[in-house]
Protein backbone atom coordinates (compact mmCIF):
# COMPACT_ATOMS: atom_id res chain seq x y z
CA UNK A 1 0.00 0.00 0.00
CA UNK A 2 0.74 3.73 -0.69
CA UNK A 3 2.15 5.60 2.22
CA UNK A 4 -0.75 8.19 3.71
CA UNK A 5 1.33 10.82 4.88
CA UNK A 6 -0.10 13.92 4.26
CA UNK A 7 -3.48 12.69 4.05
CA UNK A 8 -6.64 12.68 5.82
CA UNK A 9 -8.72 9.80 7.42
CA UNK A 10 -12.28 10.30 7.61
CA UNK A 11 -13.95 8.29 9.93
CA UNK A 12 -17.02 6.96 7.98
CA UNK A 13 -20.13 6.67 10.17
CA UNK A 14 -20.07 3.00 11.17
CA UNK A 15 -16.75 3.92 12.80
CA UNK A 16 -18.01 3.85 16.61
CA UNK A 17 -14.85 3.90 18.35
CA UNK A 18 -15.26 6.70 21.36
CA UNK A 19 -11.94 7.85 20.55
CA UNK A 20 -12.67 8.39 16.56
CA UNK A 21 -15.76 8.27 15.63
CA UNK A 22 -16.83 11.84 13.68
CA UNK A 23 -13.13 12.59 13.63
CA UNK A 24 -10.92 13.45 10.50
CA UNK A 25 -7.12 12.34 11.05
CA UNK A 26 -4.14 14.12 9.72
CA UNK A 27 -1.45 11.58 8.91
CA UNK A 28 1.92 12.68 9.93
CA UNK A 29 3.31 9.39 9.57
CA UNK A 30 2.77 6.25 7.44
CA UNK A 31 5.29 3.33 6.68
CA UNK A 32 6.21 -0.47 7.23
CA UNK A 33 6.60 0.45 11.05
CA UNK A 34 2.94 1.67 11.38
CA UNK A 35 1.53 5.01 11.34
CA UNK A 36 0.75 7.98 13.31
CA UNK A 37 -1.72 11.07 12.94
CA UNK A 38 -3.75 14.14 15.13
CA UNK A 39 -7.59 14.30 15.33
CA UNK A 40 -7.76 17.43 14.19
CA UNK A 41 -12.02 17.87 14.77
CA UNK A 42 -12.52 16.95 18.55
CA UNK A 43 -11.78 19.42 21.25
CA UNK A 44 -10.88 18.99 24.68
CA UNK A 45 -13.10 20.97 27.52
CA UNK A 46 -10.11 23.37 27.98
CA UNK A 47 -9.00 26.78 25.37
CA UNK A 48 -5.52 26.97 25.08
CA UNK A 49 -5.12 30.18 27.22
CA UNK A 50 -6.05 27.78 30.31
CA UNK A 51 -3.42 25.07 29.31
CA UNK A 52 -0.98 27.48 28.98
CA UNK A 53 -1.46 28.69 32.49
CA UNK A 54 -1.70 25.20 33.87
CA UNK A 55 1.89 24.95 32.12
CA UNK A 56 2.78 27.93 34.05
CA UNK A 57 3.36 30.17 30.88
CA UNK A 58 1.93 33.78 31.02
CA UNK A 59 0.88 34.04 27.52
CA UNK A 60 -0.87 37.98 26.60
CA UNK A 61 -4.25 37.80 26.36
CA UNK A 62 -4.93 37.42 22.36
CA UNK A 63 -8.44 36.40 21.14
CA UNK A 64 -6.40 33.56 18.74
CA UNK A 65 -5.48 31.57 22.60
CA UNK A 66 -9.34 31.11 23.00
CA UNK A 67 -8.93 28.28 20.23
CA UNK A 68 -9.52 24.81 22.11
CA UNK A 69 -6.80 22.32 22.51
CA UNK A 70 -7.47 19.52 20.48
CA UNK A 71 -8.01 15.13 21.41
CA UNK A 72 -4.99 14.22 18.94
CA UNK A 73 -5.85 10.64 20.11
CA UNK A 74 -5.67 8.47 22.89
CA UNK A 75 -1.57 7.24 22.93
CA UNK A 76 0.66 9.54 25.19
CA UNK A 77 -2.35 11.97 26.17
CA UNK A 78 -0.45 14.10 28.54
CA UNK A 79 1.73 14.67 25.30
CA UNK A 80 1.13 17.90 23.13
CA UNK A 81 1.38 18.70 19.51
CA UNK A 82 1.40 22.14 17.40
CA UNK A 83 0.68 20.99 13.98
CA UNK A 84 1.47 25.11 12.17
CA UNK A 85 2.68 27.12 9.20
CA UNK A 86 6.15 26.47 8.51
CA UNK A 87 8.42 28.44 10.89
CA UNK A 88 12.00 27.48 12.02
CA UNK A 89 13.88 27.83 14.99
CA UNK A 90 12.18 25.58 17.37
CA UNK A 91 13.91 22.76 19.06
CA UNK A 92 12.17 19.86 17.82
CA UNK A 93 9.80 20.71 14.51
CA UNK A 94 9.48 18.28 11.43
CA UNK A 95 8.93 19.81 7.90
CA UNK A 96 5.59 17.44 6.94
CA UNK A 97 4.30 19.02 3.84
CA UNK A 98 5.48 22.73 2.31
CA UNK A 99 3.11 24.30 4.42
CA UNK A 100 2.60 22.35 7.31
CA UNK A 101 4.87 21.30 10.61
CA UNK A 102 5.06 19.58 13.34
CA UNK A 103 6.75 20.28 16.72
CA UNK A 104 6.90 18.48 20.08
CA UNK A 105 8.78 20.58 22.26
CA UNK A 106 7.95 23.51 24.98
CA UNK A 107 9.70 26.09 23.11
CA UNK A 108 6.66 26.25 20.34
CA UNK A 109 4.15 26.62 23.04
CA UNK A 110 6.29 29.71 25.11
CA UNK A 111 5.69 32.03 21.94
CA UNK A 112 2.11 31.30 21.38
CA UNK A 113 0.18 34.14 21.60
CA UNK A 114 3.14 36.79 21.26
CA UNK A 115 4.55 37.67 17.80
CA UNK A 116 6.85 35.42 17.51
CA UNK A 117 4.45 32.51 16.96
CA UNK A 118 3.85 31.00 13.89
CA UNK A 119 0.61 32.26 11.65
CA UNK A 120 -1.26 29.61 12.04
CA UNK A 121 -1.34 26.57 14.83
CA UNK A 122 -3.24 24.02 16.39
CA UNK A 123 -2.31 22.39 19.96
CA UNK A 124 -3.82 18.68 20.62
CA UNK A 125 -3.09 16.69 23.44
CA UNK A 126 -2.07 13.06 22.74
CA UNK A 127 -1.91 11.15 19.15
CA UNK A 128 -3.57 8.27 16.85
CA UNK A 129 -0.57 5.44 16.70
CA UNK A 130 -1.50 2.07 14.33
CA UNK A 131 0.47 -1.12 14.59
CA UNK A 132 2.16 -2.34 11.25
CA UNK A 133 -0.52 -3.36 8.93
CA UNK A 134 -3.38 -1.84 11.33
CA UNK A 135 -4.04 0.54 9.67
CA UNK A 136 -4.12 -0.95 6.24
CA UNK A 137 -6.82 -3.90 7.50
CA UNK A 138 -8.89 -0.95 9.30
CA UNK A 139 -9.13 0.45 5.82
CA UNK A 140 -10.28 -2.80 4.22
CA UNK A 141 -13.07 -2.88 6.80
CA UNK A 142 -14.67 0.25 5.63
CA UNK A 143 -13.85 2.01 8.73
CA UNK A 144 -11.97 4.98 7.10
CA UNK A 145 -12.09 7.25 3.94
CA UNK A 146 -8.91 8.67 2.81
CA UNK A 147 -8.74 11.91 0.78
CA UNK A 148 -5.31 14.30 0.26
CA UNK A 149 -4.50 16.51 3.16
CA UNK A 150 -4.25 20.80 2.67
CA UNK A 151 -3.49 22.85 5.51
CA UNK A 152 -6.95 25.25 4.67
CA UNK A 153 -9.01 22.33 6.41
CA UNK A 154 -6.67 22.30 9.49
CA UNK A 155 -6.52 26.08 9.81
CA UNK A 156 -9.48 27.53 8.00
CA UNK A 157 -12.46 25.36 8.87
CA UNK A 158 -13.95 25.81 11.86
CA UNK A 159 -14.01 22.43 13.77
CA UNK A 160 -17.14 21.33 13.85
CA UNK A 161 -17.30 21.52 10.32
CA UNK A 162 -14.17 19.98 9.30
CA UNK A 163 -15.63 16.41 8.91
CA UNK A 164 -18.48 17.45 6.68
CA UNK A 165 -15.46 19.43 4.52
CA UNK A 166 -13.52 16.47 4.12
CA UNK A 167 -16.11 14.64 3.08
CA UNK A 168 -17.00 16.96 1.05
CA UNK A 169 -13.51 16.96 -0.81
CA UNK A 170 -14.35 13.37 -2.18
CA UNK A 171 -17.41 14.40 -3.79
CA UNK A 172 -19.87 13.01 -1.46
CA UNK A 173 -22.48 13.95 0.39
CA UNK A 174 -22.15 12.99 3.84
CA UNK A 175 -25.83 12.79 4.20
CA UNK A 176 -25.38 9.66 1.46
CA UNK A 177 -22.89 7.74 3.60
CA UNK A 178 -24.69 4.75 5.35
CA UNK A 179 -23.68 3.56 8.72
CA UNK A 180 -23.89 0.01 7.69
CA UNK A 181 -20.47 -1.60 6.69
CA UNK A 182 -20.23 -3.88 3.47
CA UNK A 183 -18.56 -4.74 0.22
CA UNK A 184 -20.25 -4.50 -2.74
Amino acid sequence: MDSLEHHFLIAMPSLKDPFFAGSVTYICEHNDDGAMGLVINIPVDMPLHELLHQLEMSPEDRPELDQPVLQGGPVAADRGFVLHSPMAGFSSSQQLADDLMITTSRDVLEVLGTDKAPEKYLVALGYAGWTPGQLEQELVENSWLTVPADSSLIFDIPIGQRWHQAIGRLGVDSRQLSSQVGHA
